[in-house]
């Protein structure tokens, strides 16, 4: 089983953060932002990766440092588990319809951290979240992954619809690039 335990304590996040990726998709999450859980949920359990995140943030101050935080702990969670990455499949891509929104997610656990992220949102607030913190959360994931993310709205009208999208295609594709296909590193380079 690739697992790992993460745990980031700052002057404004305290951060628990379990991940299984051979899991089953079993989740027990509480960031103290309930539409950032849902999403969360969403996440694991279209990865088939077991979760547990706890977190107490900021909060009183806005949601930005609680979202990046975890996103950065996700992130270090992946590579940590990942090891070597010998014998991963490396890429992983989803398109992924959620109602009138389709979102395309594409990741490549490269080595180097770089996210393109086009999506737009109407909204300023989907429940307690700042919709802004979406992408500080990927890009702390990205950073502590060494992954190269690219995530498209391709079109959609509803905004809690179109994230859903983004998050269920976030973990299918990363499960795709996570899965074990070969007993070889897939790179010419001889590194990941």
């Amino acid at each position: 089983m690739r697992k790992s335990i993460i745990t980031r304590n700052t002057q404004e996040t305290n951060i628990e953060l379990e991940l299984n990726i051979d899991g089953r998709g079993k989740t027990d999450i509480e960031t103290g932002i309930g539409f950032l859980d849902h999403m969360l949920t969403l996440f694991a359990f279209h990865g088939k990766f077991d979760l547990k995140v706890k977190c107490e943030g900021d909060l009183k101050v806005d949601t930005h440092h609680t979202s990046e935080d975890i996103g950065i702990a996700l992130g270090q969670a992946f590579k940590e588990a990942l090891g070597s990455k010998k014998g991963i499949e490396r890429y992983g891509y989803m398109y992924l319809p959620m109602d009138e929104a389709l979102a395309r997610v594409v990741v490549d656990f490269s080595g180097r951290p770089c996210l393109v992220y086009h999506v737009e949102l109407n909204r300023n607030q989907l429940g307690e979240m700042a919709t802004e913190d979406f992408k500080e959360f990927f890009r702390g994931f990205v950073n502590n992954s060494l992954s190269t993310l690219h995530i498209e709205l391709l079109y959609g009208e509803n905004d809690h619809h179109k994230i859903e999208a983004v998050f269920k295609g976030f973990g299918r594709a990363l499960r795709k690039a996570a899965e074990i296909t070969s007993d070889t590193l897939q790179t010419t380079k001889g590194v990941l």
